[in-house]
């Protein structure tokens, strides 16, 4: 065998090899999305089957209070992995989609489409307990795979915290929100639409250094070098015998003029309700309001620690 023929054979090879190399590249890069249909139904809006794809609190039918029809019928695609993390830097994992907005007592149906290699979630909270069991609706893949499930939307104006619960995903940018209606404030930290909580920050100091993250200040906590006495304004403090205060007047006239309408709205929303789902919706209302209150004490013991 001569040099020419050595020199042919190894450029076939060689040529094979290159070729074997860019099919398998390809073939990598094209992952097969599973769809989940066949589904075991274990009650109650609870589906799932051995491959990893499961259904929470799904919904067709049953008419959230105050819905007295379904408003429209809409559809969503959902897609979840690492590469839509990488327009948001600090972030591993993503939505392709961070916010959805619809009309209440809307029949959604999500598609929600996993293409990592691990297990990824879309799950909504704080839900009518009546209704959706825990207050969740979930929807869950393990794996390349697709899932889809339905739910009906409550009447009132809200926003619902959705993400994947797998530990750390939501942290490292799985996190999005739902509005419903006109909503009810927004969350912070979601991908693309609502600035950090603390935002990062890599500027090197005076220094050179790059400075470590300083969280803001806790409320009531005294600076270096604050006098450990108490202000005369933080002292004082409403005389013990006094009963009369403006916070009973306030609850008085609520009552007065508030009862009528509270009564004239909750034979609307009640209606076609069992006394467990009306005792279930005032428990998840009672809960929800206890949520508003402690965040707006929350935000007032924020401010109040800046301005010191």
């Amino acid at each position: 065998m001569n040099t020419k023929s050595i020199t042919t054979r190894l450029s076939y090879l060689c040529s094979a090899g290159l070729f074997a190399v860019s099919v398998g590249a390809v073939a990598a890069e094209k992952t097969e999305i599973k769809e989940h249909t066949r589904l075991m139904d274990h009650g109650d809006g609870h589906l799932m089957d051995m491959d990893g794809g499961m259904i929470m609190g799904q919904n067709k039918d049953k008419l959230p209070g105050g819905c007295s029809r379904i408003a429209e019928d809409a559809e969503i695609t959902v897609r979840a992995g690492h590469k839509y993390a990488k327009d948001f830097p600090g972030t591993m994992y993503g939505f392709s989609e961070h916010e959805w907005r619809f009309k209440p007592c809307t029949r959604l149906t999500v598609h929600f489409i996993n293409e990592d290699n691990v297990r990824h979630q879309w799950m909504m909270h704080g839900l009518p307990k009546y209704l959706y069991d825990k207050g969740m609706f979930h929807l869950e893949v393990t794996g390349p795979g697709k899932i889809s499930g339905t739910l009906i939307l409550p009447k009132e104006d809200r926003t619902y915290l959705v993400h994947c619960d797998i530990a750390q995903h939501m942290e490292k940018g799985m996190k999005g929100e739902l509005i419903v209606g006109k909503g009810s404030g927004t969350f912070p930290t979601i991908p693309g639409v609502t600035d950090a909580a603390i935002p990062d920050n890599y500027t090197p100091g005076p220094d050179g250094k790059v400075q470590p993250a300083v969280a803001p200040p806790t409320a009531g906590a005294e600076k270096p070098g604050d006098s450990t006495l108490k202000k005369p304004e933080q002292s004082a403090t409403a005389p013990s015998g006094s009963w009369f205060t403006g916070s009973l007047v306030l609850g008085i006239v609520l009552g007065v003029f508030g009862t009528p309408i509270a009564l004239r709205v909750g034979r609307e929303r009640l209606s076609g309700m069992t006394g467990g789902d009306v005792l279930a919706m005032v428990g998840g209302f009672l809960g929800h309001m206890i949520d508003i209150t402690l965040g707006l004490i929350s935000r007032l013991m924020h401010s109040r620690g800046k301005k010191r």
